[in-house]
């Protein structure tokens, strides 16, 4: 059976397996549609963070930002394997004592504001939204190349499947959802990984595999055969970082702290009855999560080294099929700059090692003499091909020759990676307009059926919105999602932190901090990654730090406002001190150790 029909029949599967759960589980309450009652179990939980976790970034873009920046790749697995442990010690214990239904909810209460309320709300629909967006522009690209639709199209049905389970079933019928989804994303990622590493190197356990040696060269190691032909083409050695030291720090940091602020991945801690759950839903997330994580380098690594072997040199008309479709679908790309019918992966070593244009240059300007697909602006070095990253993890099955259902089986799991995300980012988006926002402070008089309502049509105009950015995506899926973490890390890691922690924590100093921290963020973000401004390059990043690691400057900043403007202003009140004492240090009931 051909791929298409194999996929047509995976991804119909998949999806009337997550409409079925949601119409088995939808939601009849508030409690249930924001909080999925409060009762799932710590397994499920974990199971279902980790699927809300691993998004497109995480199926599609991280494997394919590791196979072209290499070493340097490294920070995306620290940082955002790292937040979840800041997310068990420090955060989900606590917020979860505390019992509320979103993160503008505890902010709110902490710190006894409407103001500061408004402020989480705002900050969580910044990071919602940018977040999201990386989501759908992962759907449109699945569904572009898989289903045969244009990527719009694409983005459009991934609009309308996400929305009937988000809006039908809230919290309740994501969380069964994702329980369902997480397993289909990492069959789906670790069945070709395996395929692929057997293929390559005789062991078929990926990770293994990726430092073992050649199968078909039982003297050369896999790692050192791609650091020679990443050099030999004029990149740096695959294994060798060429980013600064201050600048990989501040990326992990602020993916860390980030990944610890995110609105759609602290929620789900307060779906669990105890406080001893939320500590051990965290804990399930992390090895769930880390199953794939240490999977994603060996699919960089085996993807990068059979691309290379597959075109570099090669004449374009002996290329196989997956070249070719991938070509018109506008996410691949060769100009053949000296006229000889072959294709040239070469280039300068720059940063990350990578030498390929990003989406901008990947507007189709015609058909060169050979029938290739010319790009407007080609880099000025000999490099003839240009590869959109967010293809790697997808186009590996093809490239390495596997069967049909495992092309087929790959799709539907990166459907569910995007989709499980999604629908956590549009219940944040919902509750904190329905919530936060109408309940909490336009209309405190709305009916329980009311709010209900008022959720499921912020979901709507949720999704229409996160639909726009799917159609118009600002870059590849990872870097995309790398921002929201930088926002995350900028407005809200501090503001919890310090308000479980320091009872001297005021409403004055918490929403001074916020409003700089995100401010200082979305304006660098601006100028270096989208040119407003005035513009900069590289060499113009304050202290040498990228748009991606600039949230962890930010958040030192917003901890330093808070605290100075919380030094000179009224302490909160005697109540609120109490309440943070009591969430801090849980007595008497035995709740914080979960007896």
């Amino acid at each position: 059976m051909d791929s298409q029909t194999l996929t047509y029949i995976f991804v119909g599967i998949s999806f009337a397996i997550y409409i079925g759960i949601a119409i088995w589980s939808r939601a009849g309450s508030t409690k249930e549609f924001y909080v999925a009652g409060g009762g799932v179990s710590p397994l499920a939980n974990g199971m279902a963070t980790a699927a809300d976790w691993m998004s497109a970034a995480s199926f599609i873009s991280m494997a394919g930002i590791i196979s072209f920046m290499g070493y340097d790749g490294s920070v995306f697995l620290m940082g955002w394997t790292g937040g979840f442990v800041l997310l068990a010690l420090l955060l989900a214990p606590y917020l979860r004592k505390f019992g509320k239904f979103t993160v503008p909810d505890f902010i709110g209460d902490r710190y006894y504001s409407k103001v500061a309320r408004s402020v989480a709300v705002i900050c969580a629909l910044l990071v919602s939204f940018t977040y999201i967006a990386g989501q759908m522009r992962g759907v449109g690209v699945v569904f572009s190349r898989f289903l045969e639709v244009e990527i719009e199209t694409g983005v459009i049905i991934g609009m309308i499947i996400v929305l009937f389970y988000a809006v039908l079933g809230g919290m309740k019928g994501i969380t069964y959802t994702q329980v369902a989804q997480y397993c289909v994303l990492i069959f789906a990622f670790l069945v070709p990984a395996i395929f692929i590493s057997f293929q390559v190197t005789g062991n078929p356990i990926p990770m293994f595999g990726m430092g073992d040696t050649l199968a078909s060269q039982p003297d050369t190691y896999m790692l050192d055969k791609l650091d020679g032909l990443s050099q030999e083409l004029g990149f740096s050695a695959y294994t060798e970082g060429s980013k600064d030291i201050i600048d990989v720090f501040a990326i992990t940091l602020a993916l860390m702290v980030g990944t610890a602020g995110l609105p759609h991945v602290i929620v789900r801690f307060f779906t669990v009855k105890k406080v001893k759950d939320a500590r051990k839903s965290a804990g399930y997330a992390l090895l769930f999560i880390g199953i794939l994580y240490i999977t994603a380098p060996a699919v960089a690594s085996f993807g990068k080294l059979n691309m290379l072997e597959t075109v570099n040199e090669k004449d374009y008309v002996d290329m196989p099929e997956w070249f070719t479709t991938w070509e018109d679908l506008g996410l691949l790309a060769w100009t053949d700059k000296d006229q000889d019918g072959k294709i040239k992966y070469l280039g300068k070593a720059k940063e990350g090692g990578n030498a390929l244009t990003g989406i901008p240059a990947f507007q189709e300007k015609g058909r060169g003499e050979n029938g290739e697909r010319v790009v407007m602006n080609p880099s000025d070095n000999k490099n003839e091909l240009y590869v959109d990253q967010d293809i790697m993890v997808l186009a590996n099955p093809e490239i390495a020759n596997l069967p049909n259902w495992v092309i087929a089986l790959v799709a539907a799991g990166c459907l569910a990676a995007a989709l499980s995300t999604a629908a956590g980012l549009l219940l944040v988006i919902s509750s904190s307009v329905s919530h936060d926002l109408i309940k909490k402070m336009v209309y405190p008089k709305i009916t329980d059926k009311g709010e209900l309502i008022a959720a499921r049509l912020s979901s709507v105009a949720a999704v229409v919105v996160a639909g726009y950015f799917g159609i118009n995506p600002p870059g590849f899926v990872a870097a995309v999602v790398a921002l929201a973490f930088g926002l995350a890390a900028a407005s809200f890691f501090p503001a919890i932190i310090l308000g479980i922690f320091y009872k001297r924590m005021n409403k004055e100093g918490a929403i001074a901090g916020m409003v700089v921290g995100i401010s200082l963020m979305i304006f660098y973000m601006m100028k270096f990654k989208f040119d407003f401004f005035g513009g900069g390059t590289a060499e113009d990043w304050w202290f040498g730090i990228s748009p991606e690691g600039f949230g962890s400057v930010a958040m030192l900043v917003n901890f330093t406002v808070s605290i100075a403007i919380s030094k000179f202003t009224p302490a909160p009140p005697q109540d609120v001190q109490e309440m943070v004492e009591n969430v801090r240090i849980p007595s008497g009931a035995g709740e914080a150790s979960g007896h």
